[in-house]
Formats: structure tokens, C-alpha cells, sequence
């Protein structure tokens, strides 16, 4: 990783929301997982080779880290847009918590919502041992930021006057206290996931978009029902290891990220390739034809354009404007 810290700017669709930003100084450690560039060696556990991509160089590091390309016929460079750096932790937390309410509304959007089932934690960037979920009893898509509980690694209501989902918090405390580089996870009972959960097996690297996932994601294979006990939890952690998605076997799946735009838009991807997979092996099965699986060598350097943090946090941006521009901002209450 990098040592000096990668410098953000505001993407516009903060700048437009209607609120201010507190005014008490940031203190000057780094809590924050610094995103990893694709111009070293991946970001990905099990990937070795360097990214081959290059950017003119008028253009900036944000650019080259999601193959964004843009230079005007003057010379200009155009600059992508980034994940920002925010002069207080109560900044950062507004951020964290406005875009927290938009993924549940985006996955609302999606069916995704279950009942009471499926929640999306981030953590908190001033109690860093606590998080932010839903309330048990809100649907995803009436959710705004000030019904938003936080709760500390006890289980504890820190702020809010709502019952948390307890399977919520016995998957997501165990996370966040496994991974201090995941600040967010999104679980919901999808279709597609969790209809390709019930066969308890990993997804074939078959498409583009199912190198997102290559050699990053994993298996959970013990299916105990409701996960109310802590120790559940921890054995779904451990399954996911330092990879960024689960299978749930006979559940649905989950997905982890450094942002929650990352972790949510893993899930929009995860929940997709997991329909293209039953897709294809049915078609498979019917006609008699064979699955053509990506090698090796072409999903690894692959994932380094598709798989990296920086491009799941940019892949939501769309998302987090057409939710935004579709509520005029009514979440961000």
C-alpha cells in the first residue's frame, strides 16, 4: 500500500445536499483504509501481477486508479471524480450516514428488500467500534438519515429510538471486528443470491463481471438458521476471510467494502452475476454446451480494472445521483 495518503475531493453530489458541515478541526492520525492504486500490485489477496493500464500523464492518480481517461483538445485534463477528504469526523460521518440511507433506498429500488430481513452497516469514523444500521421495523425505502441507529460492539442503541434487526448485529459487529479495513456490509435475501446460494458453491469466472469477484470471495456452507448467536456471526467472518463477498449457503449472500458505495455496489454486481450463473448453467444443461471459463491469467489482470475499491465506490456514484435526483434529496433528512 502506498504510504502518503491519496488526496480526494467532494464529488458533486455532496455539494449539492442541503447541509453544512461542522466546524471542529479533524485530528491529524489517519483512521481511514487508504484505497490502493492499480498502477502497483493489486489490492487483491491472491493477485500478483501489476495492472498494465496507463493514463496521459496530465492526468492525475484518480484517474489512473478507475482507467479513466479525458483530455480535451486544449490539454486539459479532466479529473474524475473521487471519494473525499472531509476537514472533520462529523463531516465524514454525514457523508457516511447520507450514503448509507441512499443504498438502502437503491436496493429497495431493486426488490432487495424482505420484510424485516437484509440490513447495511457502516462504521462509524469517530466511535470507531461503533456502527450505523437500520431500525428493525423501517422499510429500506422510506429510510432517511436521522431514523439511522448507532450501535456500539455490545449491541447497544448509542443514538436512536428504534430496536435493531439482532441478526444484524450478530453478522455485522463480528465483522467490523474482524476487518478494520471493511467500514461497511450489506446483507439481503436477493433473488438471485440467494437462489444460487442453495447450491453451496462458489461462481465460475464466466463473465467480465464476475472477475469482480475472482479469488475474493468465499463459501459459507454452515446454514443454522436465523443467525442470532455471536459465534455464528464470527464463523460467517472467518468464512469470508480478506475477501469482499460471501455466499450464504441456503441464506443469501453478503458483501463488505472500505465504503459503503463499495460494499453496495459489490452487491448490486454479486447479486447480477449470481443471475447470469443460473442463466448460463441452465442453458448449459439444456443445450449440451460448454461453459467457457475465464483462465487464470486474463481474470487476474482483469480484476485489476473491475475489482478494486476505487472502481466499486465510482460504480455507485450513478446510482447514489438517480436516487438523489428520483427523492430530491428527501433521504438526506
Amino acid at each position: 500500500m502506498p504510504s502518503a495518503r491519496l488526496q480526494f475531493q467532494l464529488p458533486r453530489t455532496l455539494l449539492s445536499t442541503p447541509h453544512r458541515a461542522p466546524s471542529r478541526a479533524r485530528p491529524t492520525y489517519h483512521h481511514f483504509p487508504l484505497f490502493r492504486s492499480i498502477t502497483t500490485t493489486s489490492a487483491h489477496p491472491h493477485a500478483s501481477v501489476a495492472s498494465s493500464l496507463r493514463v496521459d500523464h496530465a492526468e492525475d492518480l484518480g484517474n489512473q486508479t478507475v482507467a479513466a481517461m479525458g483530455r480535451t483538445t486544449s490539454g486539459k485534463a479532466l479529473q474524475i471524480r473521487k471519494y473525499p477528504t472531509f476537514k472533520t469526523l462529523e463531516a465524514e460521518r454525514l457523508y457516511r450516514k447520507q450514503h448509507l440511507a441512499a443504498a438502502y433506498r437503491i436496493f429497495a429500488a431493486r426488490g432487495f428488500d424482505e420484510g424485516v430481513a437484509g440490513h447495511i452497516s457502516v462504521r462509524d469514523p469517530i466511535l470507531t467500534d461503533h456502527f450505523w444500521l437500520n431500525p428493525l421495523s423501517t422499510h429500506f425505502s422510506l429510510l432517511p438519515v436521522s431514523d439511522l441507529i448507532l450501535v456500539n460492539e455490545a449491541g447497544e442503541v448509542v443514538q436512536g429510538s428504534e430496536p435493531i434487526n439482532a441478526a444484524a448485529f450478530a453478522i455485522h459487529s463480528a465483522i467490523h471486528k474482524a476487518r478494520p479495513d471493511v467500514h461497511a456490509a450489506c446483507h439481503a435475501h436477493s433473488t438471485y443470491g440467494k437462489a444460487f446460494s442453495a447450491f453451496g458453491r462458489e461462481l465460475d469466472m464466466i463473465t467480465q463481471d464476475s472477475l469482480r469477484f475472482y479469488k475474493s470471495h468465499a463459501v459459507y456452507k454452515q446454514f443454522g438458521g436465523v443467525v442470532l448467536a455471536a459465534q455464528e456471526g464470527e464463523r460467517i467472518a472467518e468464512a469470508l476471510g480478506s475477501g469482499k463477498a460471501a455466499i450464504l449457503q441456503n441464506h443469501g449472500i453478503l458483501t463488505v467494502g472500505h465504503s459503503v458505495d463499495e460494499a453496495a455496489f459489490w452487491f448490486l454486481s454479486l447479486d447480477k452475476t449470481c443471475h447470469a450463473q443460473l442463466l448460463v448453467d441452465a442453458a448449459a444443461k439444456g443445450s449440451g454446451y460448454e461453459k467457457k471459463i475465464i483462465l487464470d491469467k486474463e481474470a487476474e489482470e482483469s480484476y485489476l480494472q473491475v475489482g478494486t475499491p476505487e472502481k466499486g465506490w465510482l460504480a455507485f456514484q450513478g446510482y447514489y445521483d438517480e436516487v438523489l435526483r428520483k427523492t430530491g434529496g428527501e433521504f438526506l433528512e
